[in-house]
């Protein structure tokens, strides 16, 4: 049975602070949104954190692939069992009472433990279209996950002459471009565990090798394939600009900033000469601030 009320109203402010404590840039976002909004935004982010998790967290690292892989299995039975009703859990509660609130497909979620599913023996990507693949299953299916509680504006649902938008192509191409920010700004991380996320053959295009990487040389290959990564993810946060329009008038200002601040992560990569074996890549508090009244602005002209 769901939680009560009071239970629940703990259950959601638990994932509160854990999307404050691990996503503050996306957190900051959320924000903005109406309360019954942020709430769910809140829960589908630690649904797909616990996700992550399953793969990606210290203790994941040191099991046996086999093992891994019988808990994505549990995981997607468990995903499944939400989607019908089934609460084992405070996360499981907030998420029926999510999807209760803003009913959606359960097709996204088996997408990204899929995408889980590939981090079992997938630790290079040849080409390009491998890894949008990739990062549509663990990044863009956040879009498809989020686009039914932002909405759409009631201008595109009420006319009889209005054809209703479709918001997913952009909504993927958001996640795609937040993914391709998270590996350029993880570079350094990744390696340590083995994974190379940047396309080998960008990395033969470019003259530099996986011994280059491994080993962090900062040199004019790396600096040039650095520069075209980061254009390449530009160019898939300009993919989803377009639907941000059709969005409801509360889900507008949100997406937008949070669109801008994580787009801001490339523009300080620049700023750090590329040098991302080092530092980690992030926007400061001023900068966060200074984006709010920025993004507000866009949101009411575009």
């Amino acid at each position: 049975m769901p939680l009560a009320a009071p239970d629940l109203d703990a259950a959601y402010e638990s994932c509160r602070q854990e999307t404050a404590t691990w996503a503050k840039t996306f957190y900051l976002g959320t924000l903005l949104l109406p309360y019954e909004k942020r709430r769910a935004i809140w829960a589908i982010y630690v649904w797909c954190r616990r996700t992550d998790e399953l793969m990606d967290s210290a203790e994941a690292q040191a099991r046996p692939v086999s093992e891994l892989a019988d808990r994505l299995d549990r995981w997607e039975e468990n995903t499944r069992g939400i989607f019908s009703g089934q609460v084992m859990s405070d996360l499981d509660a907030v998420m029926v009472d999510t999807l209760e609130r803003f009913p959606q497909s359960i097709q996204p979620y088996l997408d990204m433990i899929e995408g889980q599913r590939m981090d079992l023996t997938w630790t290079r990507y040849a080409t390009f279209d491998d890894l949008r693949l990739y990062c549509y299953r663990v990044a863009g299916t956040v879009g498809l996950m989020t686009q039914g509680v932002m909405g759409l504006d009631a201008a595109y649902t009420t006319a009889p002459w209005s054809d209703v938008p479709n918001t997913s192509d952009a909504a993927v191409a958001l996640g795609i471009a937040n993914q391709l920010t998270n590996i350029l700004r993880d570079v350094g991380e990744d390696r340590g565990r083995g994974r190379i996320y940047l396309p080998q053959e960008d990395l033969t295009r470019f003259g530099y090798s996986e011994e280059d990487l491994l080993a962090g040389r900062l040199n004019d290959a790396w600096r040039e394939l650095m520069a075209f990564q980061l254009e390449r993810a530009r160019a898939w946060f300009a993919r989803s600009e377009a639907g941000i329009r059709w969005l409801s008038a509360d889900a507008r200002w949100p997406v937008w900033t949070s669109l801008r601040l994580y787009r801001g992560i490339l523009d300080v990569i620049e700023q750090l000469d590329y040098d991302v074996f080092q530092n980690r890549a992030y926007v400061g508090r001023l900068g966060k601030m200074l984006e709010l009244p920025r993004s507000f602005v866009i949101a009411q002209t575009r």
